[in-house]
């Protein structure tokens, strides 16, 4: 079974809100998941309310054969340069 992390959208027409999951790749976009991993809300009013990620477990997902999408790999990116701007 190959797995993957990557998007599912909820949320109203023009107000998108994601969740990032783990998922087989055959599952639909927003069908069955076996684990949920953060959330990405683009429009959301404060920043910090944005992006919401479990590097950790991302970590182990990853460590397991997980693949990460294009997208979701991007936003991984995009809260691990924000930590390290945090502790530095």
């Amino acid at each position: 079974k190959a797995l993957k992390i990557r998007l599912q959208r909820h949320g109203a027409s023009h107000r998108p809100f994601y969740r990032m999951v783990v998922t087989e790749a055959s599952a639909r976009r927003d069908g069955r998941f076996v684990e949920v991993l953060g959330t990405y809300e683009p429009q959301a009013k404060r920043a910090e309310d944005e992006l919401k990620l479990k590097l950790d477990r991302i970590d182990y997902w990853n460590s397991v054969g997980a693949k990460a999408t294009d997208t979701a790999a991007s936003l991984i990116r995009k809260v691990r340069r924000q930590a390290a701007e945090v502790s530095a």
